[in-house]
């Protein structure tokens, strides 16, 4: 099991993965959740904390609070990115992006996409500094990886245990497909849902995926990498159906994938190498 958690990745790996998850959090705040913000403005009798907003206590949503983290968030998180001051700046970024995500949730909706990603700007600062394009193994930087695998698994199985302990049955013999194309689904949508019993049985299938994705743990080599391609694309359909697309929980499975060989700096200077020799 210590071989298993802690299998050595190169300190490469950790590298692209880091400066990934930290330029997706400016992405996040900025594209993909910028109504966040517009809590800054909401009374704050209608703030509801999360279990962990209560225990702690954290503070109730001001204006001055929502602004200054959100600005603090995109600073620390570029030079986050650029691997500098590894600990101090991960802990910080994962401590003021936890408390963005109490205050974006504590309003009646909580997205389950999150959890990877959380984890992931959790283990980060662990391990340390970590150079691009550098091969030395690292146990450290194993761990970090795995523990968000482990995440991104647990993100699918938990959701089929909770659609089968709340829902039950009826959750895959039902319509809840059905009635998220009625609210928010697509004109891809609408031409599935014309074929006789492709919403049920599309219903089977995600609870089985969901339930036997444990099983990427076991498979090697491109194998494994298939079953990654697999996950991708079950949400990419998702988003081209409903719209809805999972984006941090896609930012945390990369640390499946072997980031190291993706150098686009390299990429660009060879090409800017190419071309002033052509010249």
């Amino acid at each position: 099991m210590r071989r298993w958690l802690f299998e050595p990745v190169p300190r490469g790996r950790i590298a692209a993965f880091r400066t990934l998850v930290y330029l997706f959090v400016v992405a996040d705040l900025t594209v993909l959740t910028p109504w966040v913000r517009t809590h800054a403005d909401v009374p704050g009798d209608m703030y509801q904390p999360l279990l962990v907003g209560r225990l702690l206590p954290l503070p109730t949503p001001t204006p001055l609070l929502v602004h200054g983290i959100f600005w603090a968030l995109i600073v620390l998180s570029l030079a986050a990115a650029t691997g500098r001051a590894p600990r101090l700046l991960g802990w910080t970024v994962f401590a003021l992006y936890f408390e963005w995500m109490i205050i974006a949730m504590s309003y009646g909706k909580v997205d389950h996409d999150r959890f990877g990603f959380l984890v992931a700007l959790a283990v980060l600062p662990t391990v340390g500094r970590a150079r691009h394009g550098d091969s030395t193994p690292s146990e450290a930087g194993g761990w970090a990886l795995r523990a968000t695998q482990i995440a991104v698994v647990c993100t699918y199985f938990l959701a089929a245990f909770a659609k089968l302990r709340f829902g039950g049955i009826d959750w895959v013999t039902g319509s809840v497909l059905a009635r998220a194309i009625i609210r928010r689904g697509t004109d891809f949508a609408d031409l599935i849902a014309q074929v006789p019993y492709l919403l049920i049985a599309a219903q089977f299938g995600i609870v089985a995926f969901e339930l036997l994705s444990p099983l990427i743990f076991v498979l090697r080599g491109r194998w494994r990498y298939a079953g990654v391609a697999f996950l991708y694309t079950f949400h990419l359909f998702t988003f081209a159906a409903i719209t809805i697309s999972f984006a941090p929980h896609l930012a945390a499975m990369t640390s499946f994938l072997p980031l190291e060989k993706v150098r686009p700096v390299e990429w660009l200077r060879s090409r800017a190498g190419a071309r002033v020799l052509q010249t």
